[in-house]
């Protein structure tokens, strides 16, 4: 999509090593014994315990099932590759939603949104930071006005990386301040912008629809932007990143996800409930604190690194 880098296998293994204890070593040695339909019910509880997912859970157990009516004697390693061979098939589906192409000469606009507390600023500058490597000109635009603490930081993330910022005073109009960063993106001939917006619980509605009329400005600036809208999750929450994933996709349809904390997290698994449920592609993994521990995320890498012993 933007020349995405892509991440290394070794840090991603070290991420999920706690999802990995749950996961592909208690299914090793649950299968290292007899294997009856009780062994089948304590997989799907496994799964469902490393937060795949109740669909998810199901329906890798039904594939297991099916996978020992041919091989009785199936090891737990051969077990883990049909695992496996289920999740990658599921994160190489299409997406459901194809983010619009920006009409030449103009930047692609990328919303940046999520709960407060996911990481969503301090990803946004490293995305910024990464595309700058890249030869891009980027422009931040510090719509969350309800915090000066989240001006103040996106300010001192821009003059750190040196991209241009455009914001508005505390308590200012979000949109206000995205359409006068979109005018000054297209006089500075920027090749993306990133929006950063006021975090959000998934059941505050009147947040919520503030995202619309900040669409419907941006929009009106530059034709179909935003081009991206992108969720920022905190890994941790587990299964209440599934349910925020939801709301957000029903309020605005999200065309990429960024999974944060996931180094710090057992819950590792969300990735493919949240696949399963919605089909939005998963861009970025943050794996640690450090400026590069945002990476680009490898579908390949992921399962191994969960489902390896």
């Amino acid at each position: 999509m933007l020349g995405f880098l892509k991440s290394g296998f070794d840090k991603i293994k070290n991420a999920l090593a706690k999802t990995r204890s749950l996961l592909a070593k208690k299914i090793q040695q649950l299968f290292s014994g007899k294997i009856d339909e009780s062994t089948l019910e304590e997989l799907e509880k496994i799964l469902y315990e490393a937060d795949l997912g109740t669909e998810t859970a199901v329906d890798m157990t039904e594939i297991v099932r099916r996978f020992l009516r041919s091989h009785k004697e199936a090891s737990s390693e051969a077990i883990l590759s049909c695992l496996r061979d289920y999740a990658l098939k599921l994160l190489n589906e299409p997406p459901k939603v194809l983010a619009p192409i920006p009409k030449p000469g103009e930047p692609r606009v990328i919303l940046i949104t999520g709960v407060n507390g996911s990481g969503k600023t301090t990803s946004i500058a490293k995305l910024a930071r990464l595309f700058k490597k890249q030869g891009n000109v980027v422009l931040l635009a510090a719509a969350d006005t309800f915090r000066a603490a989240a001006i103040e930081q996106l300010s001192i993330w821009a003059e750190r990386i040196k991209v241009d910022l455009v914001k508005g005073q505390s308590g200012s109009d979000p949109a206000a301040v995205v359409f006068d960063a979109l005018a000054a993106a297209k006089a500075r001939h920027c090749d993306i912008v990133f929006i950063d917006t006021a975090g959000r619980l998934q059941n505050k509605t009147e947040l919520m629809q503030e995202l619309g009329k900040i669409q419907r400005v941006a929009s009106k600036t530059i034709e179909n932007a935003p081009h991206e809208t992108w969720l920022v999750i905190d890994a941790t929450t587990g299964q209440n990143a599934l349910d925020q994933a939801i709301v957000f996709n029903s309020f605005t349809p999200l065309t990429g996800l960024i999974i944060t904390k996931l180094d710090g997290s057992a819950k590792g698994g969300i990735l493919l409930a949240i696949y399963r449920k919605l089909g939005v592609p998963i861009l970025w993994v943050g794996i640690g604190e450090g400026d590069e521990d945002l990476t680009s995320f490898d579908p390949k890498h992921y399962v191994e690194a969960l489902f390896d012993l």
